[in-house]
């Protein structure tokens, strides 16, 4: 079966290119995402973009913890191993919605489905070491603000100003997971890594009223990124021999990003095991 790697949110954005990067590495990708259709389409285009691209497509909403659970019993099902998984998908929501599971739908979304997701996949990740975890993360994560832990996912009432903190929360929270989980990985051969790809033109608004026309104007703004620049650190993360064996790093390439503080939650170890608690409690894993 040769080298294998899962991406979430494969379809489009900076998911659908690191997607195009990996099989063009010569690894069967497992592309985990909600739309069938959207699925097909990029079988398709890779297909005819890669020669050779061995490209497999796994349906599932990643806010919604039973389809969570059973993408991964078919991801055991249809592999021994894996090299390689690269959390990427992720929205953005203008206003507050509540998941299937009672949760805020973006914190369910980026964190609790990504967290999930990851836990049940560790015996095969484990199984391929050396096996890298990538998750994409973001600067935005300086936005969250304090929060209470025990109401991390707890549905509330937002609009589009309130948004970005609740967006930026949950991606502290990927951060904050990838740090935990390389220290309990430690020694297993799973390296686990979080990286900010910059700001990039993605379909991160689809999923709001009017997300297709803020992409667009994203798009033509002359400081971001393309999706395929934006998934340039993400592929070094999972490829580059040079990374061997590192892990629990936060890897931003936003422009100045090196000359900022780093954000206190980040070297705090109790609030990055608080999380991990809470998180397993609220998706049912034990703690």
């Amino acid at each position: 079966m040769g080298r294998i790697a899962i991406v979430t949110g494969g379809t489009s954005g900076i998911g659908k290119e690191v997607a195009r990067g990996l099989a063009r590495a010569g690894y069967l990708v497992g592309i985990v995402c909600r739309n069938e259709l959207r699925a097909a389409a990029t079988v398709e285009e890779l297909a005819r973009d890669v020669p050779g691209a061995r490209v497999e497509t796994f349906i599932a909403d990643l806010s919604v913890q039973m389809d969570v659970r059973r993408v991964a019993a078919s991801l055991e099902e249809r592999f021994d191993h894996l090299d390689v998984l690269v959390g990427n998908a992720g929205v953005h929501l203008l206003r507050a919605k509540v998941s299937a599971d009672g949760h805020d739908r973006m914190i369910a979304t980026n964190h609790l489905g990504p967290f999930l997701l990851t836990n049940l996949l560790l015996g095969l990740l484990e199984k391929g070491a050396p096996s890298r975890v990538v998750i994409v993360a973001s600067e935005a994560h300086r936005r969250a603000g304090r929060f209470d832990v025990e109401r991390l996912a707890e549905p509330g009432s937002y609009g589009p100003l309130e948004s970005m903190r609740v967006y930026g929360r949950s991606k502290l929270l990927n951060i904050l997971f990838a740090q935990e989980l390389a220290r309990r990985m430690e020694g297993s051969g799973v390296t686990v890594d979080a990286v900010c790809p910059g700001a990039v033109a993605t379909g991160l608004f689809r999923d709001v009223p009017g997300g297709g026309r803020i992409g667009s104007l994203l798009s033509r703004t002359p400081l971001m990124r393309t999706p395929a620049q934006g998934a340039r650190p993400v592929l070094r993360l999972a490829l580059d021999e040079r990374h061997e064996g590192r892990t629990g790093g936060f890897h931003s390439s936003t422009p100045g990003a090196g000359l900022l503080p780093v954000a206190g939650a980040l070297k705090d170890p109790e609030l990055r095991r608080a999380v991990w608690d809470r998180s397993a409690r609220l998706v049912g894993l034990p703690v």
